[in-house]
């Protein structure tokens, strides 16, 4: 059955009785090209793990489980957890795990010896399949997922600021968020910082909302995080992520004010102190938070932390 035919996707749901719901972003699919798309940006290998969020009725994981090892695919709603029992139960390498992915441990995880779909608490599905037990391979995984809007923040903030951080991302969000978390100097904010400073971000396509069922109110686009490993490693050689945040969050705490504003009424120190140091850098003194680049703010971190 082809799960991006939106005849398809409603009778499904009208079988399992699921109404799909605004609040937990269910948003389906409906786009055969658009899922190539999405499968070829990730750039997947047979050896892959692959952690998928909210996989819905299973459209990406059955295209995601043809071209790798295995796929983890967390969902927190029970009643599509059922529904995939039924359009996943031929794809061996998939284990569906029913949680919310907010509290969900990467470092914890352990496939199962049997392909199951599971909770914490109780056995829904057992196929009888037998794999091996063990952990994601030296934690190399990619997120690939087309995530709920209300939670991409969440999401990003989850799996980069924890190890062990996912090889890459490549997930389908609101255009407006993947536009925000690509901004250049002059244009950023505490969330592309908050991306930028682990790995490399690019919108590899707008998505029209109309490709999704129920139709969304906004546009989407697809969006890869690479080089996650080796973004990461240098910046944390530079400086400790929790002093950086911390400068940066006081410093995008009023995005109208002047830096030097936030900044000293932050820390507790004068605005002149903070203009002198603004002065060896070669910052205009009236600079906003949103004009510097990820290496300024790295760079004053680490004279201000």
């Amino acid at each position: 059955m082809d799960l991006t035919l939106p005849e398809n996707i409603k009778k499904i749901l009208r079988d399992c009785g699921v109404k799909p719901s605004k609040e937990m972003g269910q948003n389906f699919l409906a786009s055969r090209e658009v899922l190539e798309k999405m499968v070829d940006a990730a750039a997947l290998r047979k050896d892959d793990q692959v952690l998928e969020i909210g996989p819905g009725l299973g459209v990406l994981t059955a295209e995601l489980a043809k071209k790798v090892k295995r796929v983890v695919a967390v969902e927190a709603d029970r009643r599509l957890v059922a529904a995939l029992g039924k359009t996943m139960v031929d794809y061996k390498n998939v284990e569906i795990i029913q949680e919310d992915i907010l509290k969900f441990s990467i470092s914890n995880f352990q496939f199962s010896n049997k392909f199951q779909i599971q909770n914490s608490k109780s056995k829904i599905l057992d196929t009888g399949y037998e794999i091996p037990d063990t952990k994601f391979q030296n934690y190399e995984y990619k997120i690939v997922a087309n995530l709920p809007y209300q939670i991409t923040s969440a999401i990003f903030r989850k799996f980069l600021n924890d190890e062990p951080r996912p090889a890459e991302i490549i997930v389908m969000v609101q255009k407006e968020v993947a536009e925000r978390i690509c901004a250049p100097a002059g244009e950023t904010s505490l969330l592309s910082l908050s991306v930028q400073f682990f790995g490399q971000p690019e919108i590899v396509e707008i998505v029209p909302r109309n490709v999704f069922w129920p139709e969304p109110e906004v546009d989407s686009a697809i969006l890869r995080v690479s080089l996650i490993k080796e973004t990461s490693g240098a910046n944390l050689k530079k400086i400790d992520p929790e002093k950086f945040f911390k400068i940066a969050k006081i410093g995008f705490s009023a995005r109208r004010k002047q830096l030097h504003n936030n900044l000293s009424g932050g820390l507790g120190t004068s605005s002149e102190k903070v203009k002198e140091i603004f002065l060896k850098f070669g910052f205009n003194p009236r600079i906003r938070a949103q004009d510097l680049s990820l290496d300024d703010w790295i760079g004053l971190a680490l004279v201000l932390g």
